[in-house]
């Protein structure tokens, strides 16, 4: 069964179109995803909270292995139903360049949303959008921190 919060290509643009004839606000972020934790859901909410719909963007398995080294640990088709399992992620899309630009350019968003790693300058796609938002990053948590944790407790232990 078709997940129908899973857009691509053409399907993504053309929902935005409807939903912003229904005036609706829409909010794009994306990235990797590769690990959930708890800092991608307060910032998820805080991203949702900009808007009526929240579209996010998934870096696909090959996108993901360019910005980062033995990534990804889960594959893009289960960090996609992960993201469209929760509440607050009204759409997913994957996007296969090495950035969102294009994805962007598509759906037009009225907000554009990225972690506080993020400086508002650096974030792309921000030439295409009047609000972008750089939100707090919460200190402590990353996909990153929780792999060396596994590799330090459990693989010298083996």
């Amino acid at each position: 069964m078709k997940n129908r919060k899973v857009l691509q290509g053409g399907e993504v643009g053309k929902e935005m179109e409807r939903l912003r004839s229904e005036g609706k606000r829409i909010v794009f972020t994306n990235g990797c995803f590769d690990l959930i934790h708890a800092g991608h859901i307060q910032y998820l909410g805080e991203a949702k909270a900009l808007g009526d719909v929240l579209v996010v963007g998934v870096n696909s398995d090959a996108s993901v292995g360019i910005l980062k080294t033995k990534r990804p640990i889960i594959p893009q088709d289960q960090r996609v139903e992960v993201l469209s399992a929760l509440e607050m992620v009204s759409y997913v899309t994957i996007f296969v360049e090495d950035t969102p630009y294009e994805v962007i350019k598509l759906i037009m968003p009225d907000v554009l949303v990225k972690g506080g790693d993020w400086e508002i300058e650096d974030i792309v796609g921000a030439d295409l959008v009047r609000e972008v938002y750089s939100l707090p990053y919460r200190q402590g948590i990353s996909s990153t921190g929780i792999i060396e944790r596994i590799i330090e407790r459990f693989c010298h232990s083996l």
